[in-house]
């Protein structure tokens, strides 16, 4: 069975790279390209990890967990940072806001999908590898 994950990330040629190589390996992502929209989307379909842009535009990433963790029955909701933040205490900042994990930017497709099926519940993880080689795009913020 395959993991729900809400993919919240404003830059189109990051969504397209982490959503392929998500459903490459067999999950759902469920794409939003602000803060506001993915937390809307995190209530209604109640996934089971939830990946994030640090900088988006409207409400920003720190925000997003922030509102996660105080919404009943999403406070335990797996939330990764995917983000350009890459400077010295960055990783501290992410995590004391509230992130279970950081994946810095650029992310590596060859192992982007082990990192993030760490915060997935066993049964959720998957057992395939992909099948075909990921789009060729550019990354960053």
């Amino acid at each position: 069975m395959s993991a729900r994950i809400v993919l919240i990330e404003d830059n189109g040629p990051n969504l397209e790279l982490m959503s392929f190589l998500l459903r490459s390996f067999g999950h759902e992502p469920i794409e939003a390209r602000s803060g506001e929209e993915g937390l809307a989307l995190i209530v209604r379909e109640a996934p089971d990890l939830v990946l994030c842009d640090l900088d988006l535009p409207g409400i920003d990433g720190f925000e997003v967990v922030q509102r996660l963790r105080r919404e009943k029955g999403f406070d335990r909701t797996p939330a990764v940072a995917v983000t350009a933040y890459a400077m010295a205490g960055d990783r501290e900042r992410t995590m004391r806001a509230g992130f279970d994990g950081y994946i810095p930017k650029p992310i590596v497709p060859e192992t982007f999908v082990q990192q993030i099926e760490g915060f997935v519940t066993a049964g959720r993880r998957s057992t395939a590898a992909p099948a075909i080689a990921p789009p060729a795009s550019r990354q960053g913020d």
